[in-house]
């Protein structure tokens, strides 16, 4: 079961505020999905995630085929049994992953050939082995095997990279509505930097009417002007009654500006890695908390921040963490970066709907978000 709802719409930009009703659960949009590549979101329980409000994780069923394998998962009941989590799951493909492995992989029209990252062994992913795979891990949403391609890149080279994408949507589709399945499936956007080919995978995709649109291949190292201006033109041509996902971004900023440009979903390993990596969101940016200065600072991380680590502990206590290598240190940087993105988008999506989200970008780049 899945349904898409508008409830707001920014009359200035043309942002979205809307309701994803997935096999029961409510996901408000716009939307953050943290990443659980291994259906773990790192250092944190679901218990954690449900308390920062947090409906819908993301994994790779490109990692879980590998490890622990999609028998196991099947076995112990699909993916919301094998983990805990109770609330909605999005699977992606794990083509970007195959795309990322360039010295172990050889793509044709029917599959793609790779070897395993872990221990070299040989598989063959097909459009239809791997919706299979997704069936059975269980997921609620879930993505299609696509081709995604370095930026920039040659014409023709791109061209034949979304041919393939294209007849792979279609296989993806066709094995999908075969199967008795509670997964939802999107349909994937490419096309590389050229407006004529993403305007033609827009056409051919769309005409296969898919449960959501995602627009893949951006946020893959090419400039933010360039990945604007490409979400906005490939946007502008996708229908209005569906969401739309932009795969790889997690940056507040990126976000915002995306938003404005009419996406409603996201996903990245920023905040999360950033949290381990000793680095929190503030609302200006972002500081290392293990800069010296903070050594016997007893403010929290941010000040008025109503997560669990700012109400707890000082930036001195989790700077100390870090310096010793204590697990606690990294939940704690995890906890508070994800509760600020969650805040994040509530903020975003309560602007759309008052309509008011020129005075929520001025706050942002004027630091005061």
């Amino acid at each position: 079961m899945f349904e898409f709802k508008l409830i707001g719409e920014d009359s200035k930009y043309g942002a979205r505020a809307g309701i994803i009703i997935v096999n029961g659960i409510e996901i408000k949009t716009p939307v953050f999905m943290p990443v659980g590549t291994y259906a773990a979101v790192k250092t944190v329980s679901p218990h954690e995630l449900y308390d920062i409000d947090i409906n819908i994780i993301l994994g790779n069923a490109y990692h879980l085929y590998l490890r622990p394998g999609v028998e196991i998962i099947e076995k112990m009941g699909g993916i919301h049994r094998f983990t805990g989590w109770k609330r909605a799951f999005l699977t992606d493909s794990g083509g970007f992953q195959i795309f990322s492995l360039a010295q172990f992989r050889k793509i044709s029209r029917e599959g793609a050939e790779f070897k395993s990252h872990i221990d070299g062994s040989k598989h063959f992913l097909t459009p239809e082995s791997v919706i299979n795979i997704e069936h059975k891990i269980g997921a609620d949403i879930i993505m299609p095997l696509d081709v995604c391609t370095t930026i920039p890149i040659d014409y023709k080279i791109a061209e034949n990279a979304l041919t393939t994408t294209i007849e792979w949507a279609r296989r993806s589709k066709k094995e999908w509505e075969s199967l008795n399945t509670h997964t939802n499936l999107f349909g994937i956007i490419q096309g590389n930097i050229y407006k004529e080919l993403r305007k033609r995978a827009v056409e051919e995709i769309v005409q296969m009417d898919f449960s959501g649109y995602s627009v893949g291949g951006l946020s893959v190292g090419e400039e933010r002007a360039v990945m604007y201006d490409l979400t906005n033109f490939v946007t502008s041509l996708l229908p209005k009654h569906k969401p739309r996902y932009l795969m790889g971004v997690g940056a507040p900023g990126d976000i915002l500006e995306s938003v404005i440009r009419g996406i409603d979903m996201f996903d990245s390993v920023m905040p999360t890695r950033n949290a381990r990596n000793a680095s929190v969101f503030i609302p200006g940016g972002t500081l290392s908390i293990k800069n010296s200065g903070f050594k016997d600072d007893s403010q929290p991380i941010q000040e008025g921040c109503e997560c669990y680590s700012c109400r707890n502990f000082s930036r001195a206590y989790i700077r100390h963490l870090f310096n010793t290598r204590e697990i606690l240190g990294y939940r704690l940087t995890t906890i508070h970066n994800l509760f600020y993105m969650a805040k994040f988008m509530e903020k975003l999506r309560n602007s759309i709907i008052s309509d008011n989200v020129e005075d929520f970008k001025k706050s942002y780049y004027d630091g005061l978000i």
